[in-house]
């Protein structure tokens, strides 16, 4: 009885949470990588009970079961990303919209890190930056 505890405070067993599911299905849904206040503003009037720290719990548990990816861009600000897998970014420098860069992971830039630092990598990310196709046509 005591290994289960000890076991069971190490991997809690989570309950499936109406709210939890609804914050990760916007977050897949969206393509912007909201922050948690965009999240919380999006959902709050549906879940008349989310709180600003409930949605950061939730969001942490997503994070913490792979559902979810938090990222930190140029701005500072972190944002949420359902899209797991290592994948690269684009940020328009003059509305700000981040996308995902359709384009596959470059294993052979993680070799050759890995090859001139001797450090152990396991994972890597690019963002490009420039002017998307909606503000291209657009005076600065």
């Amino acid at each position: 009885m005591l290994l289960l505890r000890i076991i069971l405070k190490l991997n809690p067993v989570r309950r499936k949470s109406r709210q939890r599911e609804r914050i990760n299905d916007y977050i897949r849904a969206s393509d912007s990588h909201p922050t948690a206040l965009e999240v919380y503003e999006a959902l709050r009037k549906e879940f008349l009970s989310l709180s600003v720290g409930n949605l950061y719990r939730n969001i942490g548990i997503l994070v913490e079961e792979g559902r979810v990816r938090r990222r930190i861009f140029r701005d500072g600000v972190e944002r949420f990303d359902a899209i797991i897998e290592p994948h690269y970014h684009f940020i328009c420098e003059r509305c700000g919209r981040i996308t995902d860069f359709e384009m596959a992971p470059q294993q052979s830039i993680m070799k050759k890190a890995r090859a001139m630092s001797k450090h152990t990598i396991s994972d890597h990310t690019i963002t490009f930056y420039g002017t998307c196709r909606k503000c291209g046509g657009k005076k600065s």
